[in-house]
């Protein structure tokens, strides 16, 4: 790895220290084998003013790289052709499980607001840019629609959603990823939880209905999956 993104990768992940041996080693590996972190800092996605929600944070991760990439650049050690992190955004994520609401607020300290909630019911308003990462597949049709609207009302015209979601039409990578996480419920005693998943230009068609522009990246470089991100803009009419 890179220095730079060794540096960033360090920085991250060191206050998960004090969050027990899991929450410490969960972090470091997801944030080094995952691509979707350092890809929304390396092409400058996040807003760098407003309010940023992370819907679905777990430990907040993506805060604690935020938090490091603001100290990296402070330092002088920001990579090369990147744009500036986002150093004047408010930080605010809700996740449901206690254990990672405990080992968010453990690593963020008051750098950022980390509600306990349901993000079906939680509100957020106020809110520039809305993240959410491998988090609509738990919930059924109806309640993906109702939380895209709860969305798309609160983001002002130009306000940013930053979904990443499976492609059920990707043949065998979705396959991989389905039964994958199929592995990972087992694991928390889910293994047969309903899953919905979309193909991309369902996912497309439906953030159209509710007012949003979109662009699609595949998310899933250095890894067997089939997970696409969403970089949907609210229109100003909707």
């Amino acid at each position: 790895m890179d220095p730079v993104l060794t540096r960033l990768l360090d920085a991250a992940t060191r206050p998960y220290a004090g969050a027990g041996w899991y929450a410490s080693n969960f972090a470091r590996g997801k944030l080094r084998h995952d691509p979707v972190f350092f890809h929304l800092l390396r092409h400058g996605l996040l807003p760098d003013k407003g309010r940023l929600y992370d819907l679905g944070c777990g430990q907040g991760l993506l805060f604690a790289l935020i938090n490091a990439a603001r100290q990296v650049y402070r330092d002088g050690f920001w990579p090369s052709g990147w744009l500036p992190p986002p150093n004047h955004v408010e930080l605010h994520g809700v996740e449901l499980r206690l254990d990672r609401v405990r080992a968010a607020r453990t690593a963020l300290g008051d750098s950022a607001t980390i509600t306990q909630g349901d993000i079906r019911t939680t509100a957020f308003a106020g809110c520039s840019a809305v993240v959410i990462l491998d988090v609509l597949l738990y919930m059924d049709d109806g309640a993906q629609r109702q939380l895209l609207e709860r969305i798309a009302a609160a983001l002002p015209p130009g306000g940013l959603l930053l979904l990443r979601e499976a492609d059920a039409a990707a043949g065998a990578p979705f396959y991989i990823t389905h039964w994958a996480e199929r592995i990972f419920g087992a694991g928390r005693g889910r293994l047969w939880q309903k899953l919905c998943y979309r193909a991309t230009g369902e996912w497309v068609a439906l953030l159209d209905e509710f007012g949003f522009d979109v662009g699609v990246t595949p998310m899933s470089e250095g890894t067997p999956f089939s997970n696409m991100l969403f970089v949907a803009k609210r229109r100003a009419a909707y």
